[in-house]
């Protein structure tokens, strides 16, 4: 069984990426259900302290759900990206692939992280940055552990992941009943002994 051809794994790794991309700077422009105020997103904030969502909030759960959700999101990054850079026919890109897709996701984690701040597309952390890159990495050690024989599956995956994710931005709105909305007040461990 071959790998799947460069295109098509340049098609899966664009797609998931433009999916990362909207889900982290372009949040203001559109909505899924009721998932998100897009208003909310139209900000310009900066967290340089490496873990001061633990320091700040008043809960666990919200920074453990943050950190692993970043950690998750680039996974399938790490996985696609290793996968098209172990099938490229140039022996540099080949060598120290999970490296290099940990740098690489170091660097695309950056460039959304500045251009969130710049433009005034939401949230700049530090934090997504070291969660991203892990994440990257991740996904590149489990493309490396389990092969070449995997790289279709990780590959429609993404694509369909991307058709989902459209559909969803098309259906947009019409997702949930706002009169259902209730508003729930986030609790420390503590208070939740207690």
């Amino acid at each position: 069984m071959k790998t799947p051809s460069t295109p098509v794994m340049c098609l899966a790794l664009l797609a998931y990426s433009a999916v990362m991309v909207s889900l982290t700077m372009l949040k203001s422009f559109f909505v899924i259900g009721l998932l998100w105020v897009p208003e909310a997103h139209r900000n310009r904030s900066i967290s340089i302290a490496p873990f001061n969502d633990f320091l700040e909030s008043g809960s666990w759960f919200s920074p453990l759900f943050g950190y692993g959700g970043n950690f998750a999101f680039f996974v399938p990054f790490g996985v696609l990206l290793y996968a098209l850079l172990k099938s490229s026919p140039r022996k540099y890109w080949q060598k120290n692939a999970v490296l290099k897709t940990m740098l690489l996701g170091a660097l695309f984690s950056m460039a959304i992280e500045v251009s969130q701040y710049v433009f005034m597309l939401g949230y700049s952390d530090i934090d997504d940055i070291i969660f991203n890159t892990l994440g990257a990495a991740a996904g590149a050690t489990i493309a490396k552990i389990f092969g070449w024989r995997f790289f279709y599956i990780w590959v429609w995956l993404a694509l369909i992941l991307a058709v989902v994710f459209i559909v969803l931005v098309a259906l947009g709105p019409r997702l949930g009943d706002p009169d259902k909305v209730i508003e729930l007040q986030a609790i420390s461990l503590k208070d939740a002994l207690y």
